[in-house]
């Protein structure tokens, strides 16, 4: 098929003018294929003219000039070495000029004649090969704006293989034109794709870098493809196959194996040309050879390094910190941030520097919470990038939107992070200063890119998994502990860090009434999700049984029988305490459980010996013995399991005296203090960790109480009556006589009448406020009438009782149900008892 692409890419091809020859002295340009011209053009080169010295050393001479569109630019013949032109400031410089339109006009002496010379850039590239200054390459570029980074770089190639050329050609005679030679030493392919036909028109240059044969070419792209090795042909798919609406510039390595066997490092920069009416999109693009050295020893280390911490990061907080640490120090960069995609969102994970003003205005003002958060819609770069899941490389003075230009104005590596088949996330490299973006940097982010994507898959799935955990761990553990009358209780609980953050541990506290409280923790086997599960019906069971009033031994004695009961293969562990706020006599019962620790408000500690049944789900007919200790107020009380004292380099024995240790050394005023002081530095938990403390301080005041057993008589109502009179008046709270002997009426009667068994009344006196309960032996609760009218004949005491009374109500206890009722006592008398019997 013809390789000339002069109808179909749109660019126009140079031609020799002979007006341009006569008006200003210039050669004709030298006849060159249309194809070769495309490198040229593609670097933004309108005209190339080389200049030379001459014999007597005072000027520069035009020596050949080669026109990459229409010759609408004209040059001198000759530029002396005293004046004051672009290219005699550069060969005297020994320096590249980059200039633009508007600095272009500084130099008039020698600059691009009309009609259109006001509107271009120039660029004068030195000559020189081993210390010899050859002349000058001068470039002029149809765009007012100059060449950008990348243009400049491919000239100054051109540049270095034209003085190899000129070199060359001192000591033989010259074969051909220096330009056109320089161009093929530099193994510059093109090619023009239609991607609708999927056609592509490629050069001798490009078949000979990818090692097909002119005869042997079908003009097909896939033929091209075919050479391509399968992991490069993603990002190199997304490279050719563009939305022809998203003009701009994209540069890839990729590698060809040849038919030699050989694998071959090419780049391939190309950009969009919008279609016509009568025209279809197009893509053109140049491939040259890149030189890519061996991995040395110090990237060999790197990557592994970074596989090996990236095995370890386990979390999407640790994953980023490990890739900011391989890529900011390494690379030289200025900013750094990891991100992840959610709803359309760019999400910030991580940012270094982490100061707002580090970053763009359009991130300061998306920074809603500890990180931006922005539309991916307002960074069009991003989302191109993210679309095609490859990387972007920017260089400096490239233009980019405001959101992504401000973090890397000298660079901007866009990495969009793969794994399985998806984007997990997007990292954004970015420097102040001009950044050269060599093949061994652009290996090191694309290992990079695919090593932390994969890395951060894991990482998601870990935190989701961790969340859930979290939550269940939370549903099944108290929210909050209750407020106790003389005394303080705190709790800490951590997970393991391995396997399933979610273990078996649970602790709890339950006020069982105004002066007994219950403390309990436990372990069931494991840190799963099933134990986690066996955990919270265990202590669901211990609070139902605690509340109905059984005491210890029998709360304990019925979990066992319980878990038993589930035919599950774990079993578990359990410590529970009974404290009675007001005498500090506390009841333990110890299934399997660590022996509890105290501190006297000296300081001492001890390891409470509390005789031991065995763990709970092992036999339903265990034993549970009750220890009883007495506590003075200062005491603290701690519970913990087995995961704070024991691991494996660390026994039991000399774990709990590290812990005893550290609560006979931590300050028992703050009990939460106290708590984390006690959990210390803990390290990677192999197992999850419960802690509960409760600092007993004694009850400021104390309640006085007085009971009586009602016997089944038919005068039983009147002596309790006799009774509660007689105790009012000893308390001296008379004033309050006619509600309490209403109330005591009614329950005593309420008692007698719809039960059986022993009725017994008590009566306390705490503060200014009188409590009268009724305890009986059914478990079931008075029943209010649900219709009240003149001829119904019961249920009228309850709502009586309701009605005189601040508060009131029922709870169960052991065989029946307690009902009682709160009366205030009037402030015009204050409530002063007197113990004397």
């Amino acid at each position: 098929m013809p390789q000339d692409g002069r109808a179909r890419t749109g660019y126009p091809v140079p031609e020799a003018s002979e007006a341009g020859a006569a008006d200003t002295g210039t050669p004709p340009a030298a006849p060159r294929s249309a194809t070769s011209d495309r490198a040229l053009i593609f670097a933004g080169a309108a005209l190339t003219a080389l200049y030379t010295t001459v014999a007597g050393g005072d000027e520069l001479q035009l020596l050949e000039a080669a026109g990459g569109g229409t010759p609408e630019y004209r040059l001198p013949q000759r530029l002396s070495l005293s004046g004051g032109s672009a290219a005699v400031h550069a060969f005297r410089t020994d320096r590249p000029l980059w200039l633009n339109a508007a600095a272009l006009a500084s130099y008039p002496e020698g600059a691009p004649t009309p009609p259109r010379a006001r509107t271009a850039s120039l660029g004068a590239l030195p000559l020189g090969a081993e210390g010899t200054r050859l002349g000058c390459l001068v470039v002029v570029g149809a765009s007012a704006d100059g060449f950008d980074a990348g243009q400049q770089r491919f000239l100054e190639r051109y540049a270095d293989a034209v003085a190899c050329v000129l070199r060359g050609t001192e000591d033989r005679p010259p074969g051909g034109s220096p330009l056109s030679r320089a161009l093929r030493g530099l193994r510059v392919g093109s090619f023009v794709l239609v991607p609708d036909t999927g056609l592509i028109e490629a050069d001798d240059a490009l078949l000979e870098l990818v090692g097909i044969t002119p005869d042997d070419f079908d003009g097909k792209a896939d033929t091209l493809l075919a050479h391509a090795l399968p992991e490069d042909m993603p990002a190199l798919m997304s490279v050719l196959e563009p939305s022809l609406q998203v003009p701009g510039r994209r540069e890839l390595e990729f590698r060809v194996r040849r038919p030699t066997g050989e694998v071959r490092w090419l780049s391939l920069s190309c950009r969009v040309l919008a279609g016509t009416a009568d025209e279809p999109g197009q893509l053109l693009g140049v491939v040259t050879a890149t030189q890519v050295r061996s991995r040395s020893a110090d990237d060999v280390s790197r990557i592994q390094w970074l596989t090996t911490a990236l095995d370890d990061a386990v979390t999407v907080e640790e994953v980023g910190r490990v890739a900011l640490t391989a890529l900011r120090e390494p690379l030289g960069a200025d900013r750094v941030a990891l991100a992840d995609i959610r709803d359309e969102r760019f999400v910030v994970t991580l940012l270094d520097p982490p100061e707002p003003d580090a970053w763009p205005e359009l991130w300061r003002a998306q920074w809603r919470s500890e990180w931006p958060d922005a539309p991916v819609s307002a960074l069009p770069t991003l989302q191109l990038a993210l679309r095609d899941g490859r990387m972007d490389l920017w260089p400096a003075g490239t233009a980019l939107e405001s959101g992504l230009a401000g973090v890397g104005p000298g660079g901007l590596a866009v990495l969009p992070l793969p794994a399985k088949g998806s984007v997990a996330g997007v990292c954004v490299v970015g420097w102040d200063r001009p950044h050269e973006f060599i093949p061994e940097e652009r290996s090191l982010l694309t290992a990079t890119a695919a090593l932390v994507g994969q890395a951060l898959k894991r990482a998601h799935a870990h935190d989701a998994e961790q969340e859930l955990a979290t939550m269940l761990q939370r549903s099944l553990l108290p929210r909050r502990l209750p407020e106790l009358p003389g005394g303080t209780a705190v709790a800490r609980y951590l997970p393991a860090r391995r396997g399933l953050q979610v273990g078996g541990d649970w602790y709890d506290v339950i006020a069982l009434s105004e002066d007994r409280v219950a403390l309990v923790i436990g372990d069931v086997q494991g840190h799963s999700a099933g134990a986690a599960t066996i955990m919270g019906q265990m202590r669901t069971a211990v609070r139902a049984y605690a509340v109905e009033g059984h005491p210890p031994d029998v709360v304990v004695s019925h979990a066992n029988r319980l878990l038993v009961g589930m035919e599950t293969d774990l079993f578990a562990t359990c410590l529970y305490v009974e404290l009675d706020m007001e005498e500090g006599t506390t009841l333990f019962v110890r299934a399997g459980h660590l022996s509890p620790l105290l501190r006297h408000p000296d300081g001492r500690t001890e390891e409470v010996q509390v005789e031991g049944g065995p763990p709970l789900g092992i036999l339903a007919d265990a034993e549970f013995p009750l220890t009883a200790v007495a506590l003075t107020p200062g005491t603290v009380l701690a519970l913990v399991t087995d995961g704070l004292v024991e691991a494996a380099d660390l026994p039991l024995d000399a774990g709990m005296a590290h812990t005893r240790a550290a609560l006979a050394a931590a300050d028992p005023v703050d009990p939460a203090r106290m708590a984390d002081a006690l959990l210390g530095d803990v390290g990677r938990r192999e197992d999850d960790v419960a802690l509960l403390l409760l600092r007993y301080d004694g009850m400021q005041t104390k309640p006085i109480r007085a009971g009586w057993v009602v016997w089944r008589l038919p005068d039983a109502v009147m002596h309790a009556r006799r009774f509660t009179a007689r105790t009012l008046r000893r308390w001296h709270v008379q004033a309050a006589a006619d509600a309490v002997l209403l109330v005591v009426s009614e329950l005593v009667t309420n008692a007698l009448v719809h039960t059986q068994g022993s009725v017994r009344l008590d009566l306390v006196l705490r503060g200014n406020r009188v409590r009268v309960s009724v305890s009986d032996s059914s478990p079931r609760a008075p029943a209010k009438p649900v219709i009240v009218d003149w001829e119904s004949t019961g249920g009228r005491g309850l709502l009586l009782v309701e009605a005189v009374s601040d508060a009131s109500g029922t709870v169960p206890v052991a065989g029946g149900k307690q009902v009682w009722s709160e009366i205030t006592v009037p402030t015009s008398e204050p409530a002063t008892a007197d113990v004397r019997l």
